[in-house]
């Protein structure tokens, strides 16, 4: 019997992943004719209203199956699921999708999801086929610039390269406050290096003033961290890399500020009293604090950064309005901001913040951290609208990530691919080809050590400090970042490097993941591979935004296809098998030849045990 019903096939449904509002969508069902089918009925379903039943025609039969099909118009922006439903002489019969595949099958109830978003969705150009770079600025790279003016509870490193503090205070407290002094004037001096990779995108983690290395803790928006530099000195980044070109987008932290902040400046560290010490304070209405007036809402439960009330107006006009934080940051240089935890973040103020950041340029990018699927995300009370076209250009590509992280550990073939495709149908193409593909940031292990091994979980920091690789579990861990990069390189989206993630860093969970570039002592096996990628990645425009095709996933291996009418296509095979296989073609890929890993032979590819091939057309 054939699949009754396969989404990825325009034969099945007559447009390939979401759709913009407005379109019309073909949906076709094949049955076996032997069922006897009398009726098949349509049922869409959303979030709090009654399930829409639409009656299917029968179309044709070729005396084995029978379609039928039925038309749908599609208005407006929304978030649908549908199933199908025959009716015979023996009842009713669902047909849903598999629950460990995206294919049609009998008798189950699991839904497909149906994204509608807005005709006017369009995201910047510019980062579209492009490579980004995220840097944690203090770890980065130091200019050897004497600094001024820097508060006298912070701890300055001249030990560049040995372990971040991880240890608690003599009081219990984590206070992050030792600097191995990484600065604006660092990173603009390795502005070629990081051209060589490929890279038009840095993205920077908070540079605003604030109290920890971390800097997620803002205590001054419209000022940067005085070891960062000036504003000049940002500005001054901002240009330099605009001439090779690489934009610059910056962390916007909003759901939450810093307790030592001028804006609630607990510990009286500004001459402003303060929304914590002043009820009067014209902050004090952008914090929620309970009724003893003392205690307060927090981020996580974290007492050192107190929670931003976004709804209140004078907040968002600060934020979002004319000449406000994001103007500031803008008109200063960035192309962009990324958005820290923007699933905490109601829709009315993502809304405001669309229109501040476009305001500066329909070329400025908006992305989210989001965790999980944006198109389904459930929070503040309900689903998110980020991805319908009028909030966010893109999100954190965080499933991705773990998809390649469980194939390559587990070998599960057929969970990576279900991961994947449920994504790329779910995600409007303005998004997708505007993904942020990362394999690691600063809120995860790096890349490398999860590829070696060892796991980080559940272990405590003095733990996690000890931890130390073996050279064969090294070893097997670079091949395995290989797979990993290609993965990332030349699946939908853009990839993104976090910095060091190329030279062979490695690290545990927060702070060991933030360790120092380790200028001098790089990895050069992996450095040269990932820019082999972004080579290829530059000479292949079908990676920019091309259609993907899932060719198979199947004991231990993955295989797909990008594609675009007149560009030579790129085929993809990941061998997480320890042994040697030869990947047969089909017949329209015979004649491909191999770029990159694997070696054709006959009408196959031979591919090593954990490695990878990449084909193109002749």
């Amino acid at each position: 019997m054939k699949t009754p019903f396969d989404p990825s096939k325009v034969w099945h449904k007559s447009i390939n992943g979401a759709v913009a509002a407005g379109e019309h969508l073909w949906l076709r069902v094949v049955l076996p004719r032997d069922f006897g089918v009398t009726a098949c009925t349509l049922i869409l379903c959303e979030d709090k209203k009654s399930d829409i039943r639409i009656p299917m025609t029968w179309d044709n039969t070729d005396g084995i199956e029978e379609w039928w099909q039925t038309e749908i118009y599609l208005p407006e922006p929304k978030l649908l699921f549908y199933y199908f439903q025959y009716e015979n002489a023996w009842g009713k019969t669902t047909v849903g999708k598999g629950k460990e595949t995206h294919l049609g099958e009998i008798c189950s109830s699991e839904k497909w999801q149906l994204t509608v978003y807005s005709p006017e969705y369009k995201t910047p150009d510019w980062i579209k086929g492009g490579i980004i770079y995220q840097i944690f600025p203090d770890r980065f790279c130091f200019s050897g610039e004497k600094k001024e003016n820097v508060p006298s509870d912070r701890i300055l490193r001249s030990d560049w390269g040995e372990m971040p503090e991880f240890r608690p205070d003599k009081n219990g407290i984590i206070k992050n406050n030792d600097y191995f002094c990484g600065d604006f004037k660092g990173i603009e001096s390795k502005l070629p290096y990081i051209a060589s990779l490929g890279v038009n995108c840095i993205y920077l983690n908070p540079v605003c003033e604030a109290h920890s290395n971390h800097r997620y803790d803002t205590a001054d928006y419209k000022k940067p961290d005085t070891l960062l530099g000036t504003m000049e000195d940002f500005s001054s980044l901002c240009e330099s890399a605009e001439k090779l070109g690489i934009r610059i987008i910056i962390d916007g932290v909003f759901s939450h500020t810093g307790a030592d902040s001028i804006y609630f400046n607990k510990y009286g560290r500004y001459n402003e009293t303060g929304a914590y010490n002043d009820p009067a304070s014209p902050y004090r209405k952008w914090y929620k604090f309970k009724k003893d007036g003392k205690a307060y809402e927090s981020w996580w439960g974290i007492d050192t950064l107190p929670e931003t009330k976004e709804d209140d107006e004078s907040f968002s006009e600060f934020i979002t309005g004319e000449n406000g934080v994001i103007d500031f940051w803008l008109k200063a240089g960035a192309s962009g901001i990324r958005l820290d935890v923007a699933d905490e973040l109601p829709d009315s103020f993502l809304d405001k913040i669309r229109t501040a950041v476009k305001r500066n340029g329909d070329d400025k990018y908006l992305l989210g951290e989001v965790w999980e699927d944006a198109t389904n995300k459930i929070s503040h009370g309900g689903r998110r609208r980020f991805l319908q076209g009028k909030q966010l250009d893109s999100v954190m590509n965080y499933p991705f990530r773990q998809a390649i992280i469980d194939f390559l550990l587990n070998s599960n073939a057929e969970r990576f691919m279900n991961s994947v495709f449920s994504i790329i149908q779910n995600y409007p193409e303005e998004a997708l080809h505007t993904m942020m593909n990362h394999l690691g940031t600063h809120d995860t292990e790096r890349i490398l050590t999860l590829l070696s091994g060892v796991s980080c979980e559940g272990k405590s920091r003095e733990t996690q400090a000890e931890t130390v690789i073996s050279d064969s579990a090294l070893k097997r861990g670079v091949n395995l970042l290989k797979s990993a990069l290609v993965m990332s390189f030349t699946l939908p989206g853009v990839p993104s490097i976090y910095y060091g993630d190329e030279v062979g860093m490695t690290g545990c969970k927060d702070p060991f993941n933030r360790g120092c570039f380790p200028w001098g002592s790089e990895n050069t096996e992996i450095l040269n591979f990932t820019k082999e990628l972004a080579e290829l990645r530059g000479n292949y425009s079908v990676l920019k935004n091309g259609g993907f095709y899932p060719i198979s996933a199947t004991l231990g291996c993955v295989a797909y296809l990008r594609y675009k009418e007149g560009e030579k296509r790129i085929f993809v095979v990941i061998n997480k098998n320890p042994e040697t296989i030869t990947y047969y073609l089909n017949h329209d890929m015979t004649e491909m030849k191999a770029i990159l890993g694997g070696v054709r032979f006959g009408s196959g590819v031979i591919i090593r045990g954990e490695s990878f091939a990449i084909l193109t057309d002749n």
